[in-house]
């Protein structure tokens, strides 16, 4: 295995940065801005739907209060501090905001680090006039390019609310960014697989969620320990457009120069594509005989994680029903709101139809990132040898594909579950609504192998596509889009389950659309060269 020479000096080691951080910006320069752009126009659509939907005193009066009594809802979207239209902001969205800035973060060092070595790119880097540290400095660079110019955005678009709540909110989420780029940065020294690295960050991200929740439900003021373990816990208390408390943004501070100096020590203790947690070896004998059980063995712990949060998910929206229906109320603007997400029935059966939607937006990334495991094994060179067997290029993708789209009918079946078990109501009909977004799943994963078969160098967009479904599906009924802009969507075609009527038509159109989209990816990987 080829190691970096040791290079005395801080200079040395970071030889090549500014090179490796222009080269990163620019194979980032679709991935970066997308995730900037779902982020920011979240947050920044907010004021405008908020004051139609609060608009008088007494309407935000009403709104603290029910807060104040519902630990459901808290748990879901945290504490009110606030009845300005820039505090209800903070509140309603800040912690989605840290959270869609970790995700983004923890993958571009991941990208940049774990992933460099583990194609064997970062070899050849090594091999010229490049710094121990560099590839790991340049990562770290490239979040806080990402993370800055979201906080610039969030400061700017929300300045008319206030500046100094603006910028305590554009720094408290990217402070939660690089608390988590640093997280991953130093797990990416610890595995020796992207994929799991990935994973236990995105792990890390997912308990900090629990806590905050935890906390939450238990406080209405942010003052639970379980809260304050959480980052996202500390984004809450950092109170922007109410009394902030600046001293929050030294937690943030001293996690990111602490974390980030245990990455660099790690860095520095280890050989180029090694790890201190080297995966186990062995043979590929027995139940690891076949293409689709290696496929299996490689997505297990993905769809295992989806699934606990799906389920868990299904749990604690299915137990605050009763309350959103009370928060509410008669307010006509949440109202119409909701019905245009989950439809025109009974407003309990419409906030249900409108969370089982959520999830199902939330699926598509699930069946886009297991689908795009086979791009993963494809550019990395893994296939090859799975390929130079009597496996064909159709049974091997074959593999991944059961498990993506089996995977996402599973996570959707357990978020009915987790409905049940937390509404205890109307079993069948829930399960019937989770089910029912699967063609619409199906659609945006037909979408990525389509991509991967024939444009595999364009694979990437399918995140994309995932990413602009879901700021439609989300933000656009809040923003009162046009339904022709709805309909954009393949979630806009289905049924609003359960309260509406079903309606098989479109269910059975996306399906066979699925089908032909799947069918064109694999034909197109069948005739077209395999990346090296």
């Amino acid at each position: 295995m080829t190691t970096f020479a040791v290079r005395p000096g801080s200079s040395r080691q970071l030889a090549g940065t500014g090179t490796l951080l222009r080269f990163a910006l620019r194979r980032d320069r679709v991935m970066i801005p997308v995730w900037i752009a779902v982020n920011a126009l979240m947050i920044l659509s907010m004021p405008g739907t908020l004051e139609g939907l609060y608009g008088t005193p007494a309407e935000r009066a009403d709104l603290i209060r029910q807060m104040a009594t519902n630990s459901s809802l808290r748990a879901m979207v945290g504490p009110v501090f606030g009845d300005s239209l820039g505090a209800l902001t903070a509140w309603r969205v800040g912690v989605y905001a840290g959270a869609l800035a970790a995700v983004m973060s923890l993958l571009i060092v991941v990208r940049h680090t774990r992933d460099e070595e583990e194609s064997g790119r970062q070899e050849l880097v090594a091999s010229g006039m490049v710094g121990r540290r560099a590839s790991l400095t340049a990562a770290l660079l490239a979040a806080v390019v990402a993370n800055g110019v979201l906080a610039l955005l969030v400061t700017a678009g929300l300045a008319g609310q206030g500046t100094t709540g603006a910028l305590a909110l554009g720094l408290g989420i990217a402070g939660v960014g690089m608390v988590f780029a640093t997280m991953a940065a130093i797990v990416a020294q610890l595995t020796e697989s992207a994929r799991l690295a990935r994973g236990l960050t995105a792990a890390v991200l997912g308990a900090a969620f629990v806590l905050r929740a935890a906390g939450d439900s238990a406080t209405d003021d942010g003052s639970s320990v379980l809260t304050r373990l959480s980052p996202l816990g500390w984004l809450e208390n950092l109170r922007p457009y109410a009394s902030e408390r600046w001293w929050v943004l030294a937690l943030f501070a001293g996690a990111v120069a602490l974390q980030g100096a245990v990455a660099y020590a790690l860095a520095g203790r280890r050989d180029l594509g090694m790890s201190f947690l080297p995966t186990r070896p062995g043979p590929a004998s027995g139940r690891l005989g076949s293409a689709g059980a290696l496929a299996w063995r490689l997505q297990r712990g993905g769809v295992l994680g989806w699934s606990i949060g799906f389920f868990l998910a299904g749990v604690v929206y299915g137990g605050m029903t009763d309350g959103a229906a009370d928060l509410v109320g008669d307010n006509a603007g949440a109202r119409r709101i909701i019905e245009r997400m989950g439809g025109q029935s009974g407003l309990t059966d419409a906030f249900l139809a409108s969370m089982v939607g959520m999830l199902g937006l939330i699926a598509a990334l699930h069946i886009v990132a297991s689908v795009l495991r086979l791009h993963g094994e494809e550019t990395s060179g893994r296939a090859e040898p799975v390929l130079a067997n009597a496996v064909g290029r159709v049974r091997w993708a074959a593999g991944h594909l059961v498990i993506a789209f089996g995977g996402a009918g599973l996570i959707m079946l357990l978020a009915g579950l987790g409905f049940a078990v937390g509404y205890g109501r109307e079993t069948g009909p829930i399960l019937g609504a989770c089910l029912v977004q699967l063609p619409a799943v199906w659609v945006v994963g037909g979408l990525a192998v389509l991509l991967h078969g024939v444009l595999p160098r364009a694979a990437l967009a399918a995140w994309g596509i995932a990413g602009a479904v879901l700021l439609i599906g989300w933000v656009g009924p809040a923003l009162d889009v046009p339904q022709v802009v709805l309909d954009v969507s393949p979630f806009g075609h289905l049924p609003k389950l359960p309260g509406g009527s079903m309606r098989w038509g479109p269910v059975l159109v996306l399906t066979g659309l699925a089908v032909l989209l799947v069918s064109g990816g694999l034909a197109g990987l069948r005739r077209r060269d395999m990346t090296t």
